[in-house]
């Protein structure tokens, strides 16, 4: 069956992945993103290899009228969303609390907590009147336990596997899935935007040991759309094999 499938922030990393892996099993996509270009690109990649349905969105998840422009101007036949995937986030900066940046403090909350939110609140409609459709939020392993200067990041990802613990209580009543999907050490550009564009520094933190990929992470979420109508994943956790926490890794 051809699902409608709405991914954020998928010019990169995992958002880009999963919109790969969909349109290679023949779904619709919905692909949002802040660089116009990425997208535009995107989408010719899926329509020409895939042979895709695409409406490319561009847009900026951490501006709520924007979300609401975007959702409800929606042409008829693409507002049947199935699932929504709230991929769109990032980690900006590492300094200790009493240092933070307060416009990477800004970036961090706006776009892992509140666009998040604010993509839930205008797709999530669309769901209930259909009394069908799956949430899927990418959380992360920051959102399980707390590691050294990462405190605000963690803290909008504790929020994040929250958030998703209350929308499933909210939506059980109108047949809606909602999963969190946490991962650990992946090698995407997080690492380049967390420590803003200094490549040699970011190499460092896979040094030694194999990291997910971003088609890991899209083999999971697009597995957790498969399963029967009566069988939903709350909540998983993934890391590489060599990552036992948040802090402990095995190198090589």
């Amino acid at each position: 069956m051809k699902k409608i499938i709405l991914v954020t922030g998928a010019t990169s990393g995992f958002g880009k992945a999963i919109a790969i892996k969909f349109a290679e099993n023949g779904h619709k996509l919905i692909i949002t993103g802040r660089r116009k270009d990425r997208l535009e690109d995107l989408k010719s990649k899926l329509e020409n290899e895939f042979n895709a349905e695409v409406l490319a969105l561009c847009f900026d998840v951490r501006d709520a009228a924007e979300v609401e422009r975007n959702i409800l101007a929606l042409p008829e036949n693409w507002k049947a969303i199935d699932v929504l995937v709230n991929n769109a986030g990032l980690a900006v900066g590492m300094s200790p609390v009493h240092e933070g940046v307060l416009d990477d403090w800004e970036r961090m909350i706006d776009t892992n907590m509140k666009g998040l939110l604010y993509m839930t609140r205008f797709v999530a409609p669309l769901m209930v009147a259909r009394m069908n459709g799956h949430i899927i939020n990418i959380g992360s392993v920051a959102g399980k336990e707390v590691y050294p200067n990462g405190n605000v990041y963690c803290g909008s990802k504790f929020g994040v596997d929250a958030i998703t613990k209350g929308t499933r209580i909210d939506l059980v009543q109108y047949n809606i899935k909602v999963t969190q999907v946490a991962p650990g050490a992946a090698n995407t550009e997080f690492s380049v935007v967390r420590f803003k564009g200094d490549q040699q520094r970011a190499d460092t933190v896979y040094k030694g040991f194999k990291p997910l990929s971003a088609g890991d992470i899209a083999e999971v979420v697009y597995y957790v759309t498969t399963l029967p109508e009566h069988v939903n994943i709350n909540d998983l956790v993934i890391m590489p094999t060599a990552q036992a926490s948040s802090m402990h890794f095995h190198k090589a």
